[in-house]
């Protein structure tokens, strides 16, 4: 990847798009330094794998699916773009400097319009809580020129060491007396350059901080960015220009790191910023890296159909103790008179509580003296306090298997997927094994790894799938969900027999076609449940049962 390239357009996205402000088209290429993610490539040779060539033209009619959304990767150089372009605009507004206008902006959490609003208010007031001076008197005309070289000369002394001092100096901290450099910020709070070198290595690295003050207790003022380059070691600046950039673009509603280690592309999806939007979208997104994630969450992976708030209330049962109270609920029973939580251990239904002494019915939960010498069985039948009991008891078993019956299938797709990955390294093998016992081409042989790629995305909309279905209200709607499930998930199947299946040498083009016919039905119906779903969402369609009631009032 060319390091002058700064922006990239997401795989799904054409080179051409329409701009929703003016419905006139648009070109999506960013200059000469635009180059196509990776993910464009490798889909490229997807299509070439079926013997279908796209041309430029064609790739550029494609229309985006109802369950995608559009997305363009940034790069570290256009971020910094971004940030210098709101503050030169801000500093246009206020006859600022842009490093000052960078300070006011990071103290506003980045929000341009609050700041002018403030700033217009009361200038003064906003400067002081930024940690900024004061501006200084508005000049006559004439004198503007020697005010702007005053101007750079204070601040080319808060970025310059100073000149060895004619009167003896010692620094405040180390309490050096000939230190060879000193820094001051325009404060004129001079200290050395080692004990500078040091706070601001502990302020950056150790503390994570990008805001950084002068170093005197009763001083205020903010050290802005020339400063902290010009005083601190190479890796320090760079980690606290890598701090600016996150307090950017985590301010923002439109942009948003890629969570993967290690990975420093921002994507930016305009159609995810507001929270409203995610009711009826799941913007996953991809970077150059090929890292998918959810612009929403941020989740690491793709949990299209189902949307990011349902989706955190299913990861959240999964993960808390909400299910470990809902076994003992199942396994368990309470003393009726105590409620102490007791757990059977023996075939006797005669329970007697160690707290308080209390005897009971297992069965009925009815007070054991009642039941004369039925020992060990109970088939009394009364409406006393123990009818509740069961109910209760009842209720909470049935959750529980109801339950179990979606997580079950959601874990078994998660880990199906995880072993479909295992598939690629067989995949390799039988590639090459097609290729030496038949006349087929490496190109020709792709089918094998296309269908591979398609089972594992199929898995992971399955899985999430069943998650949906957890939360989804009883009625016709759930039905044909389930049905487009239920299609889907038996094509993955077959599609995965064919792949597990051992190859015959004598059969190679047999197995091409039958394998590339039902990787083909199997992206079609996997599109068809996204696609269905998705409009969904958009008309209104789907409603929540008890456990996610909350999102029928949001919508």
């Amino acid at each position: 990847m060319s390091d002058e390239s700064d922006y990239y357009m997401d795989d799904s996205a054409s080179d051409n798009y329409y701009d929703d402000d003016d419905d006139e088209m648009v070109d999506g290429t960013q200059d000469s330094d635009r180059e196509s993610s990776p993910a464009s490539e490798g889909e490229a040779s997807d299509d070439d794998a079926f013997g279908v060539e796209l041309s430029a033209a064609a790739l550029g009619k494609v229309k985006r699916k109802s369950y995608e959304v559009n997305f363009e990767t940034l790069s570290d150089a256009a971020v910094d773009r971004l940030m210098n372009k709101e503050a030169e605009h801000v500093a246009g507004i206020f006859g600022l400097e842009p490093s000052t206008a960078l300070l006011l902006l990071r103290h506003m959490a980045w929000n341009k319009e609050r700041l002018i609003e403030k700033y217009m208010d009361n200038p003064e007031a906003v400067r002081k809580d930024a940690g900024i001076l004061a501006a200084p008197p508005l000049a006559p005309t004439s004198s503007s020129s020697s005010a702007g070289v005053r101007r750079s000369a204070r601040r080319a002394n808060s970025v310059q060491p100073s000149a060895p001092p004619s009167t003896p100096f010692m620094c405040p901290v180390c309490c050096d007396d000939e230190p060879p450099n000193t820094y001051a910020l325009a404060c004129g709070h001079a200290f050395c350059s080692t004990c500078w070198e040091t706070y601001l290595h502990t302020k950056v690295r150790e503390e994570g901080e990008f805001t950084v003050r002068c170093m005197d207790s009763d001083c205020k003022l903010l050290a802005d960015d020339a400063f902290i380059a010009r005083v601190c070691s190479k890796e320090d600046s760079k980690r606290h220009h890598e701090l600016v950039s996150r307090n950017f673009v985590g301010n923002s509603s439109q942009y948003k790191f890629c969570p993967l280690p290690g990975c420093s592309y921002t994507i930016s999806c305009p159609s995810a910023a507001s929270k409203s939007s995610l009711m009826t979208i799941v913007p996953t997104v991809k970077c150059p890296e090929n890292h998918v994630f959810c612009f929403g969450c941020s989740l690491d992976q793709d949990h299209r159909p189902l949307i990011c708030h349902v989706s955190k209330l299913w990861l959240k049962k999964c993960q808390d103790d909400s299910e470990t109270a809902n076994w003992i609920k199942s396994n368990t029973k309470e003393c009726t008179k105590c409620q102490s939580t007791i757990e059977k251990n023996g075939g006797c239904n005669h329970m007697t509580c160690k707290k308080c002494k209390n005897e009971f019915c297992w069965v009925c939960m009815g007070p054991w003296a009642e039941h004369g010498n039925a020992w060990y069985t109970c088939n009394r039948y009364e409406e006393r306090e123990g009818v509740e009991a069961r109910d209760a008891q009842s209720k909470s078993r049935a959750s529980l298997e109801r339950y179990l019956q979606y997580y079950n299938r959601w874990a078994n797709h998660e880990q199906s997927a995880r072993l479909s990955l295992d598939l690629y390294s067989k995949t390799e093998k039988k590639m090459e094994e097609m290729q030496t016992t038949s006349n087929l081409t490496w190109i020709e042989v792709q089918f094998a790894r296309k269908a591979v790629d398609e089972v594992f995305k199929c898995r992971m909309t399955l899985k999430w799938t069943y998650a949906m279905a957890f939360y989804l209200a009883k009625g016709n709607e759930k039905e044909l969900f389930e049905d487009n499930q239920r299609d889907l998930e038996k094509a993955v199947e077959d599609l995965s027999e064919l792949l597990e299946s051992p190859i015959d040498p004598d059969n190679i083009p047999v197995l091409r076609q039958k394998m590339t016919d039902k990787t083909v039905y199997v992206l079609k119906r996997n599109e068809i449940l996204l696609d269905d779903t998705a409009q969904g969402y958009l008309d209104g369609r789907w409603k929540w049962n008890a456990d996610a009631a909350i999102l029928n009032e949001a919508e």
